[in-house]
């Protein structure tokens, strides 16, 4: 019999799974939701049942056996913070995921891989790996300047590290011995310092700090914003959408779909280009601050994720980093590859399955 692998990864309206052999990928589908369908649930985590079926839909229309699938990999939500690597999904997992951090789509990976893989049997395990989560900051990066309010690490750590991986491998080092700035650009942007292995200062992608992303607002003027809470004009709730959601590019010009906004940039349209520069700005500047931790022992910069694949937005950072440290350049998120990778080297036992607790 084979051993499979399947990899799920849930987004805001799709739910993209993959089987792989080995490295070898051997299906793939991004199952596309209606937000009709979507907007019945109150919560994402109530969303489970819904994604669950969807995904055992699309295996057994592909005649994909479960009973050949030996792990499942689901992608990791907003836990406590942990340290980067493979986790089993236990209980401890299972009750942070249903009462998380915060609302996002990615807490459904780990709660949907669980009950696939009890479904299976105990040929069967379920672990997530790198997920949003990790959390290795030195401690002076947590310090925000106000003791309630320490800084908080939420970034896109799978596709980071993958990539510093991935480049260290085509040069012959060890990510462990390198330096490497990562700034994962999609739908929120989340900028790291990877100093010899780790992850030791990041932006908060989520709803921090940092650059404003397509759909984020990124770092705010503090004292404006504070007035605008308690201004009587918005709801905690409306606020909160602001910051993630409806802030950013989604903000400014009413779209968060960057080839629209190039295309306005194309036939003149001013304030789209205005604002777009300042997004790449802003991209820049938070390199720029990073790479002062290293004193500007910086190996390389990467450039990655979905908005990696525009070159006006690679040219406009790289014209005002690349005095920093070569930059490259890996379009797409590549979070299947590298889940995928993660469970063959669990199967081949190449790393160690960690305890969450």
């Amino acid at each position: 019999m084979k051993s499979l692998i399947l990899v799920i990864n849930p987004g805001s309206t799709s739910t993209k799974i993959a089987v792989f052999e080995g490295r070898k990928q051997v299906f793939l589908i991004n199952i596309k939701h209606s937000l009709e369908s979507l907007n019945k649930f109150a919560r994402i985590a109530d969303q489970f049942v819904f994604r669950k079926e969807t995904i055992e839909k699309a295996l057994g229309e592909a005649s994909i056996e479960l009973k050949s699938i030996r792990i499942i990999v689901g992608r990791g939500g907003l836990l406590k913070p942990i340290e980067g690597g493979v986790y089993c999904v236990n209980e401890a997992m299972l009750r942070d995921i249903r009462n998380p951090m915060g609302e996002h789509e990615s807490n459904l990976g780990g709660l949907i891989a669980h009950a696939l893989a009890k479904e299976i049997g105990n040929s069967c395990q379920a672990i997530i790996a790198d997920p949003t989560c990790v959390d290795e900051m030195e401690e002076i990066a947590r310090i925000s300047g106000m003791p309630e309010l320490p800084r908080r690490s939420f970034l896109h750590t799978l596709n980071q590290r993958a990539v510093a991986r991935k480049y260290a491998l085509e040069i012959g080092k060890k990510y462990e011995e390198m330096n490497i700035i990562v700034a994962h650009m999609g739908g929120g942007i989340s900028i790291g310092m990877h100093k010899q292995g780790r992850i030791v200062d990041v932006n908060n992608g989520l709803n921090g700090d940092g650059p404003m992303s397509p759909e984020r607002s990124g770092g705010l003027p503090v004292g404006q914003l504070v007035e605008l809470c308690f201004s009587g004009k918005y709801t905690k709730p409306e606020i909160l959408k602001k910051i993630k959601g409806q802030g950013g590019l989604i903000a400014y010009l009413g779209t968060n779909d960057n080839i629209e906004i190039e295309n306005r940039i194309e036939e003149g349209d001013n304030q789209a280009k205005l604002v777009h520069r300042a997004m790449t700005y802003q991209v820049a500047k938070e390199i720029g601050g990073l790479s002062t931790i290293v004193c500007g022992k910086v190996d390389v910069i990467i450039l990655t994720g979905g908005l990696a694949y525009s070159k006006q937005i690679i040219s406009d950072i790289i014209s005002r980093v690349e005095f920093i440290a070569p930059v490259k350049v890996y379009p797409g998120e590549g979070e299947m590859e590298a889940m995928a990778m993660y469970g063959e080297m669990v199967l081949k036992n190449e790393i160690e399955v960690k305890e969450y607790v």
